[in-house]
């Protein structure tokens, strides 16, 4: 293994696990996002689904089912070795194998953060059982420092949504609805993740300036998103057409091309979030409050003004302030509470 440092655009048509240990060095790489192949014949799957596969690059390479323990366990304990301390892995699967993916990580000392479903549109239409229109993501981290989670990236603290929830607490659910990109006339890969999602992960697990690795470039989806957002990208790719095609598309694209496109959340709001709540801290939100009750605000617009006031969310003012009202007092709240979320 050549102990290299890596440029900003690298990619190799090789296979990525003895890819790996030719030309990327330990703990060199900050965020992996990739998408395996199946296991489940995905080169003969237009046979099985009446798919129009005019389009699509030939030669893409499947793994055997019998292979897909081992396989799955080498590819893994390679991409370990590559991340930094606190480097974050993105694996996106379906269920077929999973458990040879899981069991895989299960060998390694990464540490599990979510296991996440994406849901998406139009999955395979089926009469005898439910249709199938998810696939896993298992997010885990390497161990050793704290992993880069930019928990505002995409929507501040204070931001609602349309039904008036928080639109940061929405998007960190761990059950993403993302749909699918369909390219009619246009030449791809048999499988592309959406720029949405992969934007998502990016955005969340690293910074700008960043290493973003994918062990299986495919339609390089990931590294174009990557460079879109002005991160490094590293990867492999077997298929030797789509490798020579993609590598010239990647080339075209203009480092920060996405970054215009995203939306930019505004400042956060809550700026003293999560630090406690000192004793002339608590002192002066209670005589706020009292003043607002006294000029005749409700509970709840009160604590919508003491947010402001003292940079801090609905329940922790609110814990301030339960701290002196009555058992009465709360149960009348309960229901403009839940009115608020």
């Amino acid at each position: 293994m050549k102990n290299k440092c890596l440029l900003r655009f690298e990619f190799y048509n090789e296979d990525c696990i003895a890819g790996c240990r030719k030309h990327i060095r330990d703990n060199s790489v900050d965020l992996i996002i990739t998408d395996p192949p199946y296991g489940i014949e995905g080169d003969k799957l237009d046979r099985h689904y009446n798919r129009n596969e005019s389009h699509v690059i030939d030669g893409y390479v499947e793994i055997p089912n019998t292979d897909y323990p081992d396989f799955s366990l080498k590819w893994i304990t390679e991409a370990e070795r590559i991340l930094k301390p606190g480097g974050s892995i993105y694996i996106v699967s379906g269920y077929t194998n999973l458990i040879h993916i899981l069991n895989a990580l299960r060998e390694t000392n990464l540490q599990e953060v979510n296991h996440i479903i994406w849901k998406y549109n139009f999955g395979v239409y089926t009469r005898a059982k439910y249709v199938s229109s998810h696939y896993h993501i298992l997010f885990y981290k390497k161990k050793g420092r704290k992993h880069t989670f930019n928990t505002y990236s995409r929507y501040a603290d204070h931001e609602r949504s349309d039904a008036g929830g928080s639109s940061n607490y929405l998007d960190r659910e761990d059950v993403w609805q993302i749909n699918r990109e369909y390219k009619p006339g246009k030449v791809k890969n048999k499988n592309e993740l959406p720029t949405q999602l992969l934007a998502k992960m990016i955005q969340y697990s690293s910074n700008e300036g960043d290493v973003v690795c994918d062990l299986f470039l495919g339609s390089f989806s990931t590294a174009k998103v990557a460079k879109g957002l002005n991160r490094q990208a590293v990867g492999f790719e077997l298929n030797k057409t789509a490798f020579n095609y993609q590598v010239q598309e990647v080339d075209k694209l203009r480092e920060g091309y996405l970054a215009g496109e995203l939306r930019k959340p505004p400042m956060n709001k809550y700026v003293n979030g999560g630090k406690p709540v000192g004793a002339e801290e608590r002192k002066n939100i209670l005589a706020s409050y009292a003043r607002c009750v006294d000029n005749g605000m409700t509970k709840k617009a009160s604590i919508a003004n003491l947010s402001e006031e003292f940079g801090r969310g609905y329940w922790s003012i609110l814990k301030v302030i339960d701290g002196t009202t009555n058992a009465s007092s709360l149960r009348s709240d309960k229901e403009q509470q839940s009115r608020l979320f």
